[in-house]
Order: structure tokens, then C-alpha cells, then sequence
């Protein structure tokens, strides 16, 4: 990293977070140990927002709609984002819309959006640069009130939070300092203990559908992942859920009564009748309502002009929900000789729904279809394979199913390796270099369906190459899937695309 303030880049940003992050022999220990996310991850990020020169009373400002959930909340955020824009450009409020999701797709700097679109280089850099400078230079001198939160959480001096903890405090002082007056904020990994969770008054809450990830951090039952999800209901805020399943709801309804927040369950919204929701399937018109509900409850917050309609969406609402831009979710591009279908599906009910949406996609065409899978990190990965290919099996007249499958590793580039932003210190480097885990899913999938042809290459560029290869064989257009992790998607449409953002 350049010493020279004014000469450092958005490059030397992004090497400064990625040193940040956890390595994977420090995971393992803490996985061995069972040491998991607690009431102390808050109570540091309160420290280190206290040390940049904000309380969490500041956060107030933002606006903040919080979403937690398993499956559609990002999603859910990109609905509630695109109507409060158009919204705010009709009627004068909000001024400004930031958006916080994670993870990126090409460039670390998608994550912090304003009005629709990545910050620039130029403002991640100067951004993360002050934040940087000010834990660097902070001191626990002082008595005052800040000082004392400052120094709460006995975090050495000119110490950093971890790499994604970093972006949620970095996204903080870019909305602040660029005049956001609403902010959708997507929660990482759980709720409770979830760096997001530092905000006391967001203007509405809500919770997407609920299953099983991230078992180690969040437990290996549906209601322990609720009660996680649940952290982010607030006093005096509005709070939305979608129907769940009853281990889910009850623990949902039981911590919404011990918090004294009033949790109002959404059913389908009749008013959506007619929107064009993209996919047009039940799960996304499902994250639509709770995404209406939300901006409903923003608005009373944030326009004092604003009034829910009762029969009839308003156009802004309608728009914001068709136009939507959410990209590397149930998305299409079509080359001469391949139609790619792309979606970021890591959970064995999303991959479901994914090769469900792609089986409706192809439907008539003639050309074999081809997957693409990855999925780094998880030892049940292997398990989601066989409902990616009953569904795709199911749907073919001919019985075939997938005819080529490729698996690959998370590395960009055949020849360079990890673009910068995707540089991920979190799994094991023997096993990326001897692709154990893509050996495995090949291994699987033979046994599944001993007919596919099915190949193991090193990086997602030698994937896509190898599907454009057999749409170079005269069997009709390749219909590929490419699925199993935002990784693999955003690393795959980083190529396709030649994209530095997207």
C-alpha cells in the first residue's frame, strides 16, 4: 500500500480489505473450538464506529430498512431499493437511496450502492482510506462518552474489524458523508450478532423466507437460524415476515412478543395482480410483498406527503418492481452458439428453484443442456447435487437430463488466477490447488447419472471455454446452467461480460 494519501488507489484498497480477511486456518481452529458469532461482534462494532467518529444515534439519518432472511433478501432489498428511487425522484423524498449487500458479484464496490449505482473507485478508495486512517490514528485518550464507547470492547489501538465487518462500518460513513436519507441494508450472516445490527431505529425491518445455511455460525435447525434472523426487530419499528414454516414462525412470533415489536405476517398481496415479477414464480412474488410492505412502511418514515394505496399499487411501486436490475439471480444472456443462465442459488431449496426456473426456461429448445456448479467451503455442498439433476432429469422427454457437467474452483483466470476482488483467503489453498472438493461433486454426479459427460477444470474461465466448445458441436444451442454459489456466478459474468462492475 502507497504512503502517499493522495496516491492511493482503489487496488491498494481493495489489497488493504482483502488482508482483513479471517485465513482458513484460523476458521478451522475457531470451527474445531465452536467458537461462534456473540453479543461481543456488536459490541466491537459499536467500538470501531465509535473510534471513526460516529455514535449509533448518527445511523438514525439513514433511514435504514434492515432485511435478514435465508432465501430472497437480496433480492427483497433490490425490490424495496428500485421503488424508494422512483419514489424519491417523483416526489423529492428520499433524496438519496444507498444500498448495502453482500457478497459482490465482480467488484468489491457493488456492495455500497447510491441511487442504483456502485460507488466509484475513486470514492470507495478516499472512503476506506479515512476510515482506515482513523482506526490507524486513534487513541484512548479522552474521558468523554465517545471515548469510553470507543474503547468498550478492549480492542487494541489501530486495530481493524474483519473483512466483511469493515465494508458494513465503511458503507456507514459513505451514506453519511454523501447525504443518504434511506438506506436498505442486507444482513450478512445471521441477525442477532450481525455486523448491520448496530442500527437502533431502522424505519422498517423484515424477514425473508427462512431455511438452513450457515449452519456453524447459525445452528443446524430451522428454528435456531430463526432466532438469529429474528435479532434485527427493533422497538418502534415496523416488523415484516413472510409465511414460514411452523418452527420458524413460532420462534419468530415468540421473539417479536419478548421484544414488544408488533410482527405482522404478510400473505400474498393482491395488488401485485398484473406486475410483471421476474421470475414470475411464487418465491419471487413472496419477496415482491414483503418488499411492498417494507418501502409502504419507509415512506411513512421518510415522505410526510406519502399514503399507502389500498387497491391499487402506484406506479412508482409497479415500476420499481418490474424494472428491477438484480443481476446473477435467474438471469439470461444469450450468445450465438450458448443461452447462460446464471443465478447465485446455494441452498439446497434455491437450487431446487433454480433448476426449476431453468427447466421453464428451456423448455422447447432442443440443444443439450450443460451445468456449471461450484460451491467452495461447505462439506454438504455434495448433497444438493441430486435434486439439481431429478429436476433437470424429470423435465427432459428423453430422460437425459444434463448431458455435459463441469465443475470448477472460484479461480477467475486460467493463466492470472483471482481477479483482486475476488481474492478469498477463507478456504483451504490445497484444496483449491488439487480441486478435492470439484473431484468430489465429480465423483458424485458419475453416480447420480453415469450417462453425463462430466469434467473438472481449474478455473471458471476454463468453464465457460469449455461449454462455448460445445456449442461449437453442431448438437443445437447449448442451454447452460450456471449455478451453486455468487462466486462462481459473478466470476462467470465477469468473463462473459469483460465487466469491471456490474
Amino acid at each position: 500500500m502507497a504512503s502517499s494519501a493522495s496516491a492511493r488507489t482503489y487496488a491498494d484498497a481493495v489489497d488493504a480489505l482483502n488482508s482483513l480477511q479471517t485465513p482458513f486456518a484460523v476458521i478451522e481452529a475457531r470451527r474445531r473450538a465452536g467458537i461462534r458469532p456473540d453479543a461481543s461482534s456488536v459490541r466491537e462494532m459499536r467500538a470501531y464506529l465509535a473510534r471513526i467518529g460516529y455514535a449509533p444515534a448518527d445511523l438514525d439519518r439513514l433511514g435504514v430498512v434492515h432485511v435478514a432472511g435465508t432465501k430472497g433478501k437480496g433480492s427483497t432489498c433490490a425490490f424495496v431499493d428500485s421503488i424508494l428511487r422512483r419514489h424519491g425522484r417523483s416526489h423529492g423524498a428520499p433524496r438519496r437511496v444507498g444500498l448495502f449487500t453482500s457478497p459482490h458479484l465482480i467488484a468489491v464496490r457493488e456492495r455500497i450502492r447510491i441511487d442504483g449505482a456502485p460507488v466509484s473507485e475513486e470514492l470507495f478508495a478516499r472512503y476506506f482510506f479515512d476510515v482506515w486512517d482513523r482506526l490507524e490514528a486513534w487513541s484512548p485518550a479522552g474521558g468523554d462518552a465517545a471515548a469510553a464507547a470507543a474503547a468498550d470492547a478492549d480492542l487494541p489501538p489501530a486495530s481493524k474489524p474483519v473483512y466483511a465487518r469493515y465494508l458494513a462500518l465503511l458503507s456507514y460513513h459513505v451514506f453519511l458523508c454523501e447525504g443518504v436519507d434511506a438506506a436498505v441494508y442486507e444482513t450478512g450472516i445471521g441477525g442477532e450478532f450481525d455486523a448491520t445490527n448496530i442500527v437502533e431505529r431502522p424505519v422498517a425491518c423484515g424477514i425473508s423466507s427462512l431455511g438452513i445455511d450457515h449452519v456453524f455460525a447459525l445452528g443446524a435447525t430451522v428454528d435456531e437460524i430463526a432466532w438469529h434472523k429474528a435479532g434485527i426487530m427493533k422497538v418502534g419499528s415496523p416488523a415484516f415476515t413472510v409465511e414460514q414454516v411452523p418452527a420458524a414462525a413460532r420462534v419468530l412470533r415468540d421473539r417479536a412478543a419478548e421484544k414488544g415489536v408488533a410482527l405482522a405476517v404478510l400473505g400474498p398481496d393482491p395488488r401485485l395482480a398484473g406486475v410483471r415479477i421476474r421470475p414470475d414464480a411464487a418465491f419471487q412474488r413472496k419477496n415482491a410483498a414483503l418488499a411492498v410492505a417494507l418501502a409502504e412502511a419507509a415512506l411513512r418514515a421518510l415522505d410526510p406527503g406519502f399514503t399507502p394505496a389500498a387497491a391499487r399499487l402506484p406506479r412508482d411501486f409497479v415500476d420499481g418492481l418490474e424494472q428491477v436490475v438484480w443481476r446473477g439471480r435467474c438471469e439470461v444472456k444469450e450468445e450465438d452458439a450458448v443461452a447462460w443462465h446464471v443465478d447465485g442459488a446455494h441452498t439446497v431449496d434455491s437450487l431446487r428453484v433454480a433448476a426449476r426456473w431453468f427447466v421453464g426456461e428451456c423448455a422447447g429448445e432442443p440443444g443439450p443442456r450443460v451445468l456449471v456448479f461450484n460451491q467452495q467451503g461447505r462439506g454438504d455442498a455434495v448433497d444438493f447435487l441430486a435434486s439439481l439433476c431429478d429436476t433437470v432429469k424429470a423435465a427432459d422427454p428423453a430422460g437425459r437430463g444434463f448431458r455435459h457437467v463441469v465443475f470448477c474452483t472460484n479461480v477467475t483466470y486460467a493463466k492470472t488466477g483471482y481477479k483482486r476482488d475476488f481474492v478469498n483467503h477463507q478456504y483451504d489453498p490445497k484444496d483449491v490447488a488439487q480441486m478435492t472438493v470439484q473431484r468430489g461433486f465429480a465423483d458424485k454426479w458419475a453416480a447420480l447419472d453415469p450417462a453425463a459427460d462430466v469434467a473438472v477444470v481449474p478455473s471458471i474461465e476454463e468453464a465457460v471455454d469449455r461449454v462455448r466448445e460445445l456449442g461449437g458441436e453442431g448438437e443445437g444451442k447449448v442451454q447452460a446452467l450456471v449455478t451453486g454459489s455468487l462466486h462462481l456466478v459473478g466470476g462467470a459474468l465477469g468473463i462473459l461480460e469483460g465487466a469491471d462492475a456490474l
